[in-house]
């Protein structure tokens, strides 16, 4: 799953989303805690994956986004957090909406990625669970950018998301 907009609350500027720029700023979404315990409890490994581009433009601090994913991996029943610090530019094969994070946390953890989930907030999410063989959830903010064209599922939440993966909706 994305970090911002589906685990805490990404901060929205003329329609655009935004990271949190400190661990004051982060805010863990309603339902989320509840959402991954119940996944966790199902014994789906929850694993992060992250775009965090402005360390790479100069605009963040990476010990900031290293302390809010620590805060996050340590409050929340999270088994990992892949994190992409490059821009558009920088030609990685990890930043979304490329797979390679995805594909690198299937390796390690020992994944099939065919009977794995992606749920984000953006098109780049969406793309990178489909070139990875995921079923997609795409949380329907409205953002003032490319939509994503065709996510297996759009839902309002993570939670709604985890009730789905899960059956009990």
């Amino acid at each position: 799953m994305d970090r911002d907009g589906v685990i805490n609350r990404a901060i929205v500027r003329d329609g655009m989303p935004f990271p949190p720029a400190n661990l004051d700023e982060l805010e863990i979404l309603p339902g989320v805690p509840e959402a991954l315990q119940k996944l966790h409890d199902g014994n789906y490994l929850l694993i992060v994956v992250t775009n965090q581009p402005d360390v790479a433009r100069g605009t963040a601090k990476k010990e900031h986004v290293e302390q809010m994913n620590a805060h996050l991996f340590n409050m929340l029943s999270l088994d990992d957090i892949k994190t992409c610090y490059h821009d558009s530019g920088d030609g990685c094969l990890c930043r979304k909406p490329l797979p390679g994070a995805l594909i690198e946390a299937a390796k390690e953890h020992h994944i099939d990625l065919s009977k794995s989930f992606m749920v984000g907030d953006r098109w780049r999410d969406i793309e990178a669970g489909q070139s990875a063989g995921c079923k997609t959830f795409f949380i329907n903010y409205r953002y003032a950018e490319k939509q994503p064209e065709t996510p297996d599922f759009i839902v309002s939440s993570l939670l709604e998301a985890q009730q789905i993966i899960t059956g009990e909706f």
